[in-house]
């Protein structure tokens, strides 16, 4: 009776243990864009709680700088009231959520929002950061030879 009994108590755990793995594993959160702060920064929604997001890896223009009031505007448009993911990459001192932000948008499909503002010329890649595929990197290029934004000639 006593094998038994632990049997099912050893069984209990393991079950219990099971279900909870799921909400500590992975890095990613799916959720709701409800504020566009700064072109770098977001709150997320995930239906239970909020977390402010900061963009990884790009410095856009502040408040008040040139094209900071387009830089805001086109990450609005991308995943301000809509679907997104966040993955994080690592939390700030500040105990920031410093996070990769991709839309889910069935219109627009899925982008990374960093290397979009990049590429539009509206934010630069971060000295000595990029992705292990160099998106950054390549958007940066691609702006830069179009002359986009940021690197827009001047007068233009």
């Amino acid at each position: 009776m006593r094998q038994g009994w632990a049997r099912r108590g050893l069984w209990s755990l393991a079950v219990l243990g099971a279900a909870l793995v799921p909400a500590y594993a992975g890095d990613s959160l799916w959720g709701h864009v409800t504020a566009v702060k700064e072109p770098t920064l977001v709150t997320l929604n995930y239906g239970s709680g909020a977390y402010e997001i900061r963009i990884v890896g790009i410095d856009a223009p502040k408040a008040g700088e040139a094209l900071s009031a387009e830089a805001l505007q086109f990450v609005s448009g991308l995943v301000l009231n809509k679907n997104a993911r966040m993955r994080l990459h690592h939390r700030a001192a500040n105990d920031e959520m410093v996070c990769r932000l991709f839309t889910d948008d069935p219109v627009i499909g899925i982008k990374e929002v960093g290397v979009e503002m990049v590429r539009a010329g509206l934010a630069r890649r971060q000295p000595g950061y990029d992705e292990k595929y160099g998106e950054l990197a390549a958007a940066e290029d691609e702006a830069r030879q179009a002359g986009r934004g940021i690197w827009a000639p001047a007068g233009k």
